[in-house]
């Protein structure tokens, strides 16, 4: 199997000229799209998207990533081996996430111009480069063969919550989705005290809204409420029930997400 995560959208032909490709040097492979809707040239995006989809696939699969805003550049074609997944990408990061989920990790740099379709275009690795190189591995090609490996690849950390003084945190909202919720860079682990009981009251500070209210699942909510929530990603979300929390506290990625949690038991204890 092969799945593509792309900024290629959903209105231009880049798309369905890579599934031809795939399909011409491996006309039985499956193909799923995890989503072609990350945001363009947002390489964080894209490495949130796949970090959260690819573990849920079957053993071996060819996991092609193609957010490349330096097609053309110096940046490196890459194939890696992470855990129990084939990774096609360029080196620029939007693996990162997946890196650091993972122990076993091999990198190689794809430089056998026999894998690729020629001629190749200086504007659309995804189709000569990419591609075919995902669907050659999908058929079994060892990835060996496609170049020597490297331990210099790129990797970023995703931004962490940090600790302004004593418990307070200033986080980062990572990216709003398609029902505006905002999700943010603060997982249970950065502040168990908002998630495990253990605090009498927090507040959260986003755009011009504040939430002091974690709950369990989204129809809890009132409507037009601001509450928090754990998300099916692992990380704090503001949320509000049938409606969009980005637009209700005047938040988008990248808006600072201020916290403070209350010393002491949590009430009723």
């Amino acid at each position: 199997m092969i799945t593509l995560t792309t900024d290629f959208g959903l209105t231009e032909h880049y798309v369905g000229a890579m599934k031809g490709v795939i399909y011409s040097i491996n006309p039985a492979v499956q193909v799923a799209e995890i989503t072609n809707a990350i945001q363009s040239f947002d390489v964080l995006d894209g490495a949130l998207a796949i970090a959260q989809a690819y573990s849920y696939f079957p053993k071996d699969t060819v996991h092609l990533v193609v957010v490349d805003p330096g097609v053309g550049g110096t940046r490196r074609p890459i194939v890696a081996s992470v855990g129990q997944y084939f990774f096609v990408a360029p080196d620029n990061g939007v693996l990162s996430l997946v890196y650091e989920r993972e122990e076993r990790v091999t990198v190689r740099h794809i430089t056998s111009e026999y894998y690729f379709r020629q001629p190749v275009s200086n504007t659309f690795h995804g189709r000569d480069v990419f591609a075919p190189v995902a669907a050659y591995l999908s058929k079994g090609v060892d990835s060996s063969k496609f170049g020597e490996e490297i331990t210099d690849y790129v990797r970023f950390a995703a931004p962490k919550p940090k600790a302004t003084a004593t418990n307070t945190w200033k986080g980062i909202v990572l990216k709003a989705d398609k029902f505006g919720n905002l999700m943010t860079n603060i997982s249970a682990k950065d502040i168990p005290q908002i998630f495990d009981g253990s605090s009498n009251a927090f507040k959260l500070t986003v755009g011009k809204a504040e939430v002091t209210r974690l709950l369990s699942n989204y129809a809890e909510g009132a409507p037009g409420e601001l509450f928090a929530i754990l998300g099916s990603s692992g990380f704090l979300e503001i949320s509000t029930n049938k409606g969009s929390a980005s637009r209700i506290a005047g938040a988008d990625k990248g808006s600072e997400v201020a916290v403070s949690v209350a010393e002491g038991p949590a009430r009723g204890d």
